[in-house]
């Protein structure tokens, strides 16, 4: 078995563009399989873990949360594999180490996390809110881990209170690239879009866990995700032509994230967008680029996309343009680009609709609302379109004809919030 996984690049898109037609839109698929189960390597070092556990006095109320909480770091000590180099992180107005009581990662065994463990038992609730200290002391412990896979869990029940927002924004920017974290929200006193900014700049993954009781099997899955990665820090290189300018890259499965303002520049033509740690795997991206008007019959390429790991191109793909006076040719949308398209809108949708509710704009939210639960529909996200249905009595969803619910549970609407980008793969009726 090799080392890393067989990277693949398919592309989907419609080429044709009409006479003085400049925007070509693609979907870039990049799947991985036949990775090693319970190897880490990439660039040839081991995994790295940090687990972050909010311990401000709010955990404590209720007190099942404090509780549940530390159940389910222990539960994540004993899903890393041995070897893997790891620390626990007490956050609350300052950052402590909890395990090691050095600020130093130790390699995970039978005696490590029996330590880890016991020294979880023993923490208390007190102080306030400060994650950016939190993801400050993560930096400072994955420095001496600069390969492989680097992930943290970073877990809170309340605002950053203790701390700026411009305070919150160096600490992020410090520590983007450094290693991949995974943000939960327990109870619903905390900002989905506070934390939502962590776990974007850091490419991980958001959700809520609305009760204290199910961190445990949440914690115990992140780490095994985790621990299924075997390569880090993969990139996904786009060289555009003399002339053509690269309007975005964004994810658009299993989330929607914008990647446009991450770019590297490679050279004049070339530029890297980080895709974080893969395991086996599949994801989407949308890769918009205008180019420069062509005649009739001529056909170029407007995008050659790479896969990079490290120095080394593992898949790539062409994105074409060619000019046509066939008008049904031109007007043709690939339906992967229209499917991602309204993806990504429905995001935009429920995230503006429900700052609207908030704000006591209630017309823009009814229609913003309304509009979301009609792509919901037509995409088939069942699951965001159940959501929905918590916060809105639905009439058509074809149409997206809704009300308002009046009494909206907190944790209903902010549950919408979290999972908004969640995006599915295939419109309803494809294959």
């Amino acid at each position: 078995m090799t080392e890393q996984p067989d990277f693949s690049i398919r592309i989907d898109q419609n080429k044709y563009l009409p006479q003085g037609g400049r925007e070509v839109h693609a979907i870039v698929t990049v799947e991985s399989t036949g990775a090693p189960v319970g190897v880490a390597t990439g660039t040839g070092a081991s995994a790295a873990e940090v687990i972050i556990i909010d311990t401000s006095g709010s955990m404590d109320y209720p007190r099942n949360k404090m509780t549940s909480a530390v159940k389910a770091a222990q539960a994540a000590v004993d899903t890393l594999r041995d070897g893997v180099n790891f620390a626990v992180v007490s956050g609350s107005s300052r950052a402590k180490m909890v395990y090691p009581q050095a600020e130093e990662l130790v390699p995970a065994n039978a005696q490590t996390r029996a330590e880890a463990k016991a020294a979880l038992s023993r923490l208390k609730a007190t102080g306030g809110t400060a994650m950016g200290a939190w993801l400050t002391l993560a930096g400072r412990l994955f420095a001496g881990h600069p390969d492989g896979i680097r992930h943290a869990i970073l877990l809170t029940d309340g605002k950053n209170q203790h701390e700026s927002p411009e305070q919150l924004d160096a600490a992020i920017a410090q520590v983007v690239g450094r290693f991949v974290c995974d943000c939960r929200g327990v109870g619903t006193d905390w900002e989905v879009a506070e934390l939502r900014k962590v776990a974007s700049a850091l490419l991980g993954s958001l959700d809520m866990v609305a009760s204290p009781e199910a961190l445990e099997a949440d914690f115990r899955a992140m780490t095994e995700a985790a621990m299924g990665k075997a390569v880090a820090d993969v990139a996904l290189r786009v060289w555009t032509p003399q002339f053509a300018k690269l309007r975005f890259v964004k994810q658009v499965l299993p989330t929607v994230e914008d990647l446009t303002g991450r770019r590297t520049d490679v050279d004049e033509r070339s530029g890297d967008y980080p895709l974080g740690a893969w395991g086996s795997e599949s994801r989407d991206y949308h890769i918009c680029v205008e180019v420069p008007a062509g005649e009739v019959g001529r056909e170029m390429r407007a995008a050659w996309v790479k896969l990079m790991l490290g120095d080394q191109v593992v898949a790539s793909g062409n994105v074409l343009a060619e000019w046509t006076d066939d008008e049904a040719q031109s007007t043709r949308i690939n339906p992967k680009v229209a499917h991602y398209t309204g993806q990504a809108e429905l995001a935009e949708n429920i995230q503006v609709g429900l700052q609207a509710r908030k704000d006591g704009d209630l017309d823009t939210a009814t229609a913003r609302l309304g509009r979301a639960v009609a792509l919901a529909h037509q995409s088939g996200n069942e699951a965001i379109a159940s959501l929905l249905g918590k916060v809105v009595d639905v009439d058509d969803p074809a149409t997206g004809r809704v009300r308002l619910k009046k009494d909206v549970d907190k944790a209903d609407e902010m549950s919408l919030d979290t999972r908004s980008t969640k995006t599915v793969r295939t419109r309803r009726g494809e294959g």
